[in-house]
């Protein structure tokens, strides 16, 4: 794979974002349909029963896809849904080459490689490390964590103190105005949003988006044993965790965004429940209080860290489980 085909399918790991918030719960896709180095078509998936990238990106293309290189985001399905598998419209337009960024983990829309190839239709992924990989993984992270596992993907955010503390002595807040707009924008972006019931005793949080644009808010979840304060607004799901999500994942929750303090951290920690980890960090050093979370039977190895600046504070973050 050439530096020219990295390149496309970084074009169409950015067309997929087109479909962010219109797709769910179907995963975001892009297209490109190359053709003697030119792009002649390109297209998205929008929603849920509409065509899907591959065929409107051939449609654009018209004759010139006879004999062309098609990028996509995520491998071709071969499943009959409401539409028809983007391996046939590959095949019917006479595509030479499909190049993907990710393959597909559903079991039941996969294969689409060895569909291409009885086809006649050479298939190439990208290398897994790659730029462009990671990108179309990490775009459909919850989507593919809901597929695989039958779970909402798990983020763990905290904001935290440089001695590792989520709380301030006399102070409200312990990250900046920036960071806790910006949780707020993740919260937009969450089908829900939970915390422990300690948390929920002690501050009676809203969980809900506010400031930010909001196509819909998130469900705002309470894990642990009620009864919930006088006015919450917030479901409580006292069951077993992994039986919680599984019954969240059941009603299209893809992802779910977890603001609890210690002990809840390191339940969902020590249950192999959290996928990605976001923390906020503060300059500032507390001296005294609570730990980001509480103990745990051995360390757990993270990945991918990354840190960049948002107002006065670092926001790191990296995976427990890699979509």
């Amino acid at each position: 794979m050439n530096a020219a085909d990295l390149a496309f399918l970084a074009r169409a790991v950015e067309l997929a974002e087109r479909g962010r918030g219109t797709a769910h719960p179907n995963p975001v896709v892009g297209a490109v349909v190359v053709r003697d180095g030119e792009v002649v078509g390109e297209g998205w998936h929008s929603r849920r029963g509409e065509p899907h990238a591959e065929p409107i990106a051939l449609a654009a293309a018209g004759a010139r896809a006879h004999g062309a290189t098609i990028y996509v985001s995520l491998e071709p399905c071969t499943h009959h849904g409401r539409t028809p598998p983007c391996v046939d419209a590959c095949s019917e337009a006479g595509v030479a080459r499909v190049v993907a960024a990710s393959l597909d983990p559903n079991p039941e829309v996969g294969g689409g490689p060895a569909s291409l190839a009885a086809h006649g239709i050479a298939f190439e992924v990208a290398p897994h490390d790659s730029d462009a990989a990671v990108r179309a993984r990490r775009q459909n992270e919850a989507w593919r964590t809901w597929i695989r596992h039958g779970r909402p993907f798990v983020t763990l955010k905290c904001a935290v103190t440089l001695d590792g503390r989520v709380a301030v002595p006399g102070r409200r807040w312990v990250s900046g105005p920036e960071s806790r707009l910006l949780v707020h924008v993740l919260r937009a972006a969450s089908d829900a949003v939970a915390a422990g019931m300690g948390t929920v005793r002690l501050e009676n949080p809203r969980l809900d988006a506010r400031d930010v644009p909001v196509a819909r808010q998130p469900r705002r979840l309470a894990f642990g044993h009620g009864p919930l304060p006088a006015g919450s607004e917030l479901e409580l799901r006292s069951g077993p965790l992994a039986a919680e999500l599984a019954a969240l994942a059941a009603e299209d929750v893809q992802s779910l965004l977890l603001e609890g303090g210690p002990t809840l951290a390191a339940a969902f920690l020590e249950a192999g429940l959290v996928d990605k980890v976001m923390l906020f960090v503060a300059p500032v050093l507390a001296g005294s209080g609570p730990l980001l979370v509480g103990p745990l039977g051995a360390p757990l190895d993270l990945t991918r860290l990354e840190a960049r600046r948002v107002g006065a504070d670092i926001l790191l973050t990296a995976y427990v489980n890699e979509p």
